[in-house]
């Protein structure tokens, strides 16, 4: 048998199989239409199958627009924007032609369309355009804002209504129909001469397309099996015979079997059988009966209560199947505790949109912080003409941006995601009167959201909660009367870091100090919850330190009150916030590993959310749970005031975490524009804890399989503070001469892991979906 070469064999009991996926048949999405505006169109099943054929917005998008991009005030140009036939993508002109790849943009990419001018491009450089007849795309992690003009307001509001059509089809479509779109996606770009008949020439570039470097010998016995015609060529049935060969899981196809016996059906008693080896929470033979009746495609085997083969697919594939505990995904966490008890996603110059030496200072740096459910963000609050201050990187090439324009942003944006309080840490160097213009700004811009005075309910030396603090925005800051440093300097709102290396500069720079050794009551009087103070030492004091003060540390202090104090420094965190930012060197806002500030509870971990990197996937894992609203409730060894908790010292092993890497699938090419560019996978998991729990393990590579590789790996993890720990599942393409290129990334905290065969869906490096790409691995989690 052909496909035998796919299939394992049948594994031990104790040893988890390695999983079979047969793809229903799907109609042929048309290709994408020619970048020269030519009229070849196959045909729109792809957007049938979507359910949009007949929607006028839809079909008005794949007749394409003429918008005028808007970049400057001089710089509006005519570019054409079209759907693609995919339902998927949408392709745009460029003044220079350059490879496909780099005129197309994904739906899935997309973090929001805007209507009007409601971005801060527009604001600025829209005024000759109506704002009926504009729009903005924004999209998730660095790429620019897409600032739009129609020729009509009609034209603009199609685009606007289709494409929140659209999106919300691509939100609602499983698994299993974006793996269909996927590959029959490819399959048209495969066939080169658009005559729905595929060759043994376009399977071959087919199977390149879609990562996977096939033995020619193997792969044209695979096209003979499904050529019935015998005419060299692959059509309509036998097009779709070779796709579900090609789709095949026979990982998922033994584990099925295991359980459905010889009928190869699973009964709700059998599927209740395998939840409960799954260690699935109710295991019941109602919830095994539900899953049927909402995963089964088959009418007939759903009546009768049983579970296909193709069921169970769409089960392990579905959020249900998924490594992320789907009750985890809404906030589930006690939200009424003081705000002290909880991890607040913060971000770090939330202004800047690139490096902290010559970036631009942008609004929509805010708005993308508050889209990835941060609730800390930073003002760098400095002097501006005109009595306006501004915010931007002092003394540095930083453009500026205008203190009432990020108040207004935070107004539109701050709880679109989140109805929990935010929180707006005041980096202050402006004097008495731009302060009194900004606490203007605050009051009049925020109005009721902002907190001028302590709630009713509580006595203001004590931290309200999240849940109390709904809609409402905090402002950190300094308050008189004023705390005076040793040598009876009154201190600005400066960073300790800067305060405690600060050398000689220019003339301005020592005006600028001058103007922020003042405090203005009006700016003092809006610090209700969050004083900032600066923290000496550990030492008790005679009298309990105030929770409403909050302390700024650089990484570089932080770590040192890890290594020294320890346990002192957990007690402090679990009183009053701390606030910690990297260190300023990081000239090219790199960022620091956040997970040993949040081992010893520190609150608010400040990152730089324009850069990507691991750092980043962490705090993204980290606040991926309780609905991503920016507040995560501290394990209990970091809340309790007398806690014996010291992360340097977490005592004996507690848990162990076995994970078997089975499979992958559809992994994405890294190289788009080089067919024979195959990925050679490996899979590293990556432990990130108390540094005695800290470890990474991985497979070994796969040679030139993206599309379905096997491992059958497993990777052990002894864990002493398993509270604490994130896990980090990460695909890299392995080379031999050079550092590994990354493939994607998935990360999420233990106590969010299931157990059991799960699909992980994988994640790019700014964080968007790389579906339908997966990881398919077996969990274990033991607990001694």
């Amino acid at each position: 048998m052909l496909c035998g070469r796919w299939r394992s064999s049948r594994r031990r009991p104790e040893e988890p199989p390695v999983p079979a996926q047969v793809a229903a048949p799907v109609a042929l999405p048309s290709p994408p239409a020619p970048p020269d505006g030519g009229t070849k169109r196959p045909g729109l099943r792809a957007l049938k199958k979507m359910g949009l054929t007949e929607d006028e917005d839809v079909r008005a998008m794949l007749r394409g627009s003429r918008f005028r991009k808007i970049r400057s005030r001089t710089w509006h140009k005519e570019r054409l924007y079209r759907l693609q036939e995919d339902g998927l993508s949408v392709w745009f002109q460029r003044r220079i032609p350059r490879a496909p790849s780099q005129h197309i943009f994904f739906l899935q990419h997309i973090e929001a369309v805007r209507e009007g001018h409601q971005s801060e491009g527009l604001r600025r450089f829209g005024g000759a355009f109506a704002p009926a007849r504009c729009l903005t795309i924004a999209f998730r992690g660095r790429r620019k804002n897409l600032d739009l003009a129609a020729p009509t307001a009609e034209e603009a509001q199609r685009w606007v209504r289709g494409l929140a059509k659209l999106r919300a089809r691509l939100d609602a479509m499983t698994q299993r129909e974006r793996l269909d779109h996927w590959i029959h996606t490819y399959l048209h770009r495969a066939d080169s001469d658009q005559d729905s008949k595929m060759s043994f020439k376009e399977i071959k570039s087919l199977l390149r397309m879609v990562n996977v470097d096939m033995n020619d010998m193997y792969a044209y016995r695979l096209f003979k099996e499904c050529d019935h015609s015998n005419n060299e060529r692959l059509e309509g049935t036998e097009i779709e015979e070779f796709l579900r060969r090609l789709l095949k899981r026979p990982e998922l196809e033994e584990i099925f079997y295991k359980y459905s016996g010889e009928d190869h059906v699973l009964s709700a008693p059998e599927l209740r059988e395998f939840l409960e080896d799954q260690g699935e929470d109710g295991a019941t033979l109602a919830h095994a009966q539900h899953l049927i009746q909402t995963y089964e495609l088959n009418e007939t085997a759903k009546q009768h209560e049983l579970m296909t083969l193709d069921g169970f697919m769409m089960y392990l594939l579905s959020p249900n199947g998924a490594a992320l505990d789907p009750a985890h995904m809404c906030v589930f966490q006690d939200m009424d505790q003081p705000l002290a008890h909880y991890f607040i996603s913060s971000s770090h110059n939330t202004y800047l949109t690139d490096s902290q030496i010559g970036g631009p200072s942008s609004t929509e740096a805010y708005v993308r912080a508050f889209a990835q459910g941060c609730r800390c963000v930073e003002l760098d609050c400095w002097e501006g003409p005109g009595g306006e201050p501004v915010i931007y990187h002092g003394h540095t090439l930083t453009s500026k941006i205008l203190f009432r324009d990020v108040v207004q942003a935070v107004r539109d944006h701050a709880f679109t995601l989140s109805p929990y309080p935010v929180i707006l840490s005041l980096e202050n160097h402006c004097g008495l009167e731009q302060q009194a213009a900004m606490a203007r700004h605050l009051r009049t811009i925020l109005g009721d959201m902002l907190v001028t005075q302590a709630l009713d309910s509580q006595s203001p030396e004590e931290l309200p909660s999240p849940e109390q603090l709904k809609g409402r925005v905090l402002v950190k800051g300094k308050k008189l009367p004023a705390v005076r440093s040793e040598d009876g300097r009154i201190l600005s709102d400066r960073e300790e870091e800067e305060e405690e290396e600060e050398e000689e500069e220019e003339a301005e720079a020592a005006e600028q100090r001058r103007l922020a050794k003042q405090i203005s009551p009006e700016l003092s009087a809006l610090a209700v919850y969050c004083c900032a103070t600066r923290l000496r030492n550990l030492r008790p004091a005679p009298t309990l330190p105030q929770p409403c003060q909050v302390s700024s540390l650089s990484e570089r202090k932080a770590k040192k009150l890890i290594r020294e104090a320890g346990n002192s420094f957990v007690r402090h965190n679990a009183r009053q916030l701390t606030r910690v930012y990297p260190l300023g060197l990081r000239m090219n806002s790199a960022n620091y590993s956040p997970q040993e500030m949040w081992n010893s509870g520190c609150q608010l971990v400040a990152l730089n959310f324009q850069t990507p990197g691991y750092e980043m996937d962490l705090n993204a894992g980290r606040f991926l749970i309780n609905g991503q609203c920016g507040y995560v409730l501290k394990p209990a060894c970091l809340r309790q005031p007398d806690t014996t908790f010291d992360p340097e010292c977490p005592g004996p092993p507690r848990t162990t975490l076995t994970i078997q890497v089975l499979t992958a699938q559809q992994l994405p090419k890294l190289n788009a524009e080089k067919p024979n560019s195959i990925v050679d996978p490996l899979v590293r998991v990556e432990i990130h804890g108390v540094p005695a729990d800290c470890a990474r393990k991985e497979t070994n590579y796969v040679l030139n399989n993206g599309f379905n590789p096997r491992w059958g790996q497993t990777l052990q993890f002894q864990l002493r503070a398993p509270e604490l720990v994130l896990v980090r599942f990460v695909v890299e393409d392995y080379d031999t001469t050079s550092p590994n290129d990354f493939v994607g990334q998935f990360t999420l905290p233990l106590n969010s892991l299931k157990q059991g065969y799960r699909h992980i869906h994988l994640l790019s490096k700014d964080g968007a979906s790389l579906s339908p790409a997966t990881l398919f691995v077996h969990i274990r989690i033991q607990c001694s």
